[in-house]
């Protein structure tokens, strides 16, 4: 086990080692790789792509070792991209729900880490393709090609993860606003300390999400109940 909370090795073998039918259960393994790997850190900009390009170069050097030719390996390659993105919309949701939870005691727009958090958001999806990119192309070889067509057909149909983080931010801009119309008191105490420890907090939620997921990681709300439990549970 690396340092980066996930088994390098086995992820590079199963990549070595894949069959044409192979796609799902890669797809699986890079998500779980993925997500353990985000849960053992806080939920940072700089984090995300560290654990991106940990996978990402993983999953280059394994496919590199295939013997299949890069026809047969791009359909693998788009299930490898499709797991990282899954894990990443839990990264989105982890982050919306430590916010939500930020505005509920009042916190706007205006503070600091606030603002960051939305715009580490907003970034989210234009690191992942930019990270993926520069890391296959260091390790992949003969793959090149195929890497860049799996990757352009997803960045030319949009992410999971980019959707999600775009009504992210709409959501939460929408709720401050309303927050600030009611004149909602903010509880200062409360609110500095959850806003001092923000990617802690979001690294906390997403361990939460993680543990009640069925391994599907698309259905980013209902995985997250465990969370959403214990906040109800806190007011």
């Amino acid at each position: 086990m690396s340092k980066f909370g996930f088994d390098q090795e086995a992820l590079i073998s199963q990549f070595a080692e894949a069959s044409a039918r192979g796609g799902e259960a890669l797809r699986k393994a890079v998500q779980e790789a993925t997500l353990k790997a985000l849960q053992g850190r806080e939920l940072t900009l700089q984090n995300i792509k560290g654990v991106v390009k940990k996978i990402s170069g993983a999953a280059a050097e394994g496919a590199g070792q295939n013997p299949m030719g890069a026809a047969q390996m791009e359909p693998l390659l788009e299930k490898a991209i499709a797991g990282m993105d899954a894990a990443l919309l839990q990264a989105v949701e982890a982050n919306r729900r430590a916010l939500a939870q930020l505005m509920e005691y009042g916190a706007g727009l205006r503070e600091t880490q606030v603002k960051k958090a939305l715009s580490d958001i907003e970034k989210m999806e234009d690191m992942f393709f930019t990270t993926v990119r520069k890391a296959v192309a260091d390790g992949s070889g003969p793959l090149q090609g195929a890497w860049t067509q799996a990757l352009d057909k997803l960045q030319v149909k949009g992410s999971g993860m980019g959707a999600h983080a775009t009504q992210t931010v709409e959501q939460l801009t929408d709720q401050t606003q309303a927050a600030m119309r009611q004149g909602r008191a903010m509880g200062l105490k409360a609110a500095q300390t959850l806003l001092d420890s923000y990617a802690a907090l979001a690294s906390g939620v997403l361990i939460g999400m993680a543990q009640g997921m069925q391994g599907d990681a698309s259905a980013a709300p209902a995985a997250a109940k465990p969370a959403a439990a214990k906040s109800k549970r806190r007011r």
